[in-house]
């Protein structure tokens, strides 16, 4: 099949796959790391009469279904497509305690069978260290992992239990945020359900000494006003199946089962439950969504198989998703874009980077596209980390993932910066230069000796050290393509870099998988040609003497999914 056919039936598939309402919602795989979470959290509150009995039925659906989907080594990924690992497995554990039949109780072997082969034992002591081999200083995971695995008694004796998992300061929720930064203290605002919910259930429930639990006991209702504060009009905190769900065990195990912010979290997991008795991580990803599909219509003549209507439908639909306000959860500035359109979304630099992109499909005349572009512009500059890296959602010191700048992400921002360089006041325009050059100078020094660069967020389960080098480079490539055309100083050495090491991945077939000899997917060969075009097809061709990618994508695509001919 030709390139130029191929396309045109993935631009016709995708527009096919709009709602009624005019935009893009997407859908998230179902997970066993949300489906054990929710399962869980329903289960303390059934216990602890905080439910109504109608929430058995979701337990034990919620356990069918992570019994029916275990992998064939006895273990659980995140999704139903991801290899075993520790954490996943160690949730799901954990959930099965509250099954009560045979097979139930066989997979809960199973499972701690394979936490037996991968950290030596399944002993608390062992599981609480092998977490903490895993993750390091960063407490984001394995403390809602280890306080789920307490909860439901797989870390012996309470007496026992709770002692091997580490006191968060839920109390620093009552100091003001600007000293957050101010103090380098490794906490934010993202994170501050969990610290919160799981430090006053570690506090209750574990020792402390007696001037320090004094201090606490002050500290505890005034913190839980604070949650309450925090969470969303829908119940959800982020829109996250399992991070609502450690809110909410973590509150009933800390004697807090008629707090608001349970009912509330409880009710929405049960809004979010499948037909099938799984979850999914997160509700629905339609700001994303939509803008990435924006922008791939975009790239070719796919916008204009759209009426000017419909896009201007989209266009009114992505203003509507900027937030014109601070955020009441994270406190973040008016002027960023969330993945969602549920009040559980916060903005982050991703999404924002993409809406400010698709805007500019859409219509850089309009002067409500270009108020909202220059706040977003703005809202973007301000988010800038010193060392010129752009962050997920804050400003930072590169701690923990929240705020650690990353090579993707940087690359996004430069697109989106010189998408609206040349329509925003003379003011504006310095900073987006000045901005732009500390950001490339961060992808110098952060680019790896062989020419790769690697992201944040994304990996690949069969790359070294799960990684997935091959999407951070194509994405940065793509980022850089639009600063080598306007003459940034180091873009082009720092391009052709990664040109070379991406051609270098590519496999025999002709695709790319998440590194080199891994496996091709078309998600991954879609961006390495992307990024590979943005820096130039005639270098491209220069560097590697051949420039058939295109072809090889769309047959295998082709292949891949016969069902949108």
């Amino acid at each position: 099949m030709a390139p130029d056919e191929f396309a045109a039936i993935v631009r016709r598939a995708l527009l096919e796959r709009r709602g009624d309402h005019g935009h893009w919602e997407g859908h998230l795989s179902s997970s066993a790391l949300a489906t054990a979470t929710a399962v869980t959290a329903l289960a303390v509150a059934r216990d602890a009469n905080a439910s109504p009995p109608s929430d058995e039925a979701l337990v034990m659906a919620g356990i069918r279904w992570l019994v029916t989907n275990v992998n064939a080594d006895g273990g659980w990924g995140d999704t139903t497509d991801s290899v075993s690992n520790i954490s996943t497995t160690a949730l799901v554990w954990a959930a099965l305690a509250f099954g009560r039949a045979d097979h139930v109780e066989s997979a809960a072997a199973g499972a701690e069978a394979w936490i037996t082969r991968a950290a030596g034992s399944s002993q608390p002591t062992r599981l609480a260290a092998a977490l903490a081999e895993r993750y390091g200083r960063d407490r984001t995971f394995s403390v809602p992992i280890l306080t789920m695995s307490a909860i439901a008694g797989r870390l012996g004796p309470a007496t026992d239990a709770w002692r091997l998992i580490p006191q968060l300061p839920f109390e620093l929720a009552l100091a003001p945020r600007r000293l957050f930064g101010a103090l380098r203290l490794p906490v934010v605002s993202y994170a501050l359900p969990a610290l919160i919910s799981m430090g006053l259930a570690r506090h209750r429930r574990g020792p402390a000494l007696p001037l320090i639990r004094g201090l606490r006991d002050f500290a505890g209702q005034r913190v839980l006003r604070v949650l309450e504060r925090l969470q969303p009009d829908g119940g959800g905190f982020l829109e996250a199946v399992p991070l609502t769900s450690f809110v909410t065990m973590s509150l009933v195990a800390a004697g807090e089962r008629q707090n608001v912010v349970v009912r509330d979290g409880l009710a929405f997991l049960r809004r979010s439950v499948r037909a099938d008795g799984s979850w999914a991580i997160d509700s629905n990803l339609a700001t994303w969504t939509t803008t990435l599909s924006v922008n791939a219509l975009a790239s070719g003549e796919g916008l204009a198989l759209m009426t000017l209507e419909e896009r201007r439908g989209i266009r009114d639909w992505l203003l509507g998703q900027q937030w014109r306000v601070e955020h009441p959860y994270t406190g973040a500035a008016p002027g960023g874009w969330a993945w969602t359109d549920l009040p559980g979304g916060v903005p982050d630099a991703d999404d924002t980077a993409s809406a400010l992109v698709a805007l500019a499909h859409l219509g850089r005349d309009d002067p409500d596209v270009r108020d909202a572009a220059a706040l977003g512009v703005r809202w973007l500059l301000d988010l800038q980390n010193r060392d010129g890296g752009i962050p997920t959602f804050c400003r930072g010191w590169g701690t923990l993932p929240f705020d650690r700048s990353s090579n993707d992400l940087t690359a996004h921002a430069l697109r989106a910066w010189l998408a609206w360089r040349s329509f925003v006041d003379p003011a504006l325009e310095r900073r987006i230069r000045l901005a732009v050059s500390h950001a490339v100078q961060f992808l110098c020094s952060s680019q790896r000796e062989d020419g790769a660069f690697v992201p944040l967020w994304f990996g690949n389960q069969a790359a070294p050290h799960e990684e997935n080098p091959v999407f951070g480079t194509g994405r940065v490539l793509a980022g850089l393509g639009s600063t080598t055309a306007q003459g940034v100083p180091h873009a082009d050495a720092v391009t052709r870099r990664a040109a070379r090491w991406l051609l270098a991945a590519q496999n025999k077939d002709g695709g790319w998988g998440g590194g080199p000899s891994v496996r091709s997917s078309l998600e991954e060969t879609a961006v390495a040609i992307s990024g590979l075009t943005s820096a130039g097809m005639q270098r491209v061709t220069d560097l590697s003497g051949s420039s058939d990618s295109a072809r090889s994508l769309s047959g295998r695509a082709a292949d891949t999914f016969p069902d949108i001919r």
